[in-house]
C-alpha cells in the first residue's frame, strides 16, 4: 500500500508486508547501492 507521496507514481514509498522471504533494501535514498559499497568495504578489512 502507498504511504506516502502517492502522486510520485514508482518513487511514492510504499508499505509492503512479506512472509518467509529474507529481504535487504540495496539501494539507499541517495542511490547508493551496497552491492558496491558492500564489497569495497569488506576487502579493505
Amino acid at each position: 500500500k502507498v504511504v506516502a507521496f502517492e502522486e510520485m507514481g514508482m518513487e511514492a514509498i510504499y508499505e509492503f508486508e512479506v512472509k518467509d522471504m529474507p529481504v535487504t533494501v540495496a539501494v539507499d535514498s541517495e542511490g547508493v547501492s551496497i552491492h558496491t559499497t558492500g564489497p569495497q568495504k569488506w576487502n579493505s578489512i
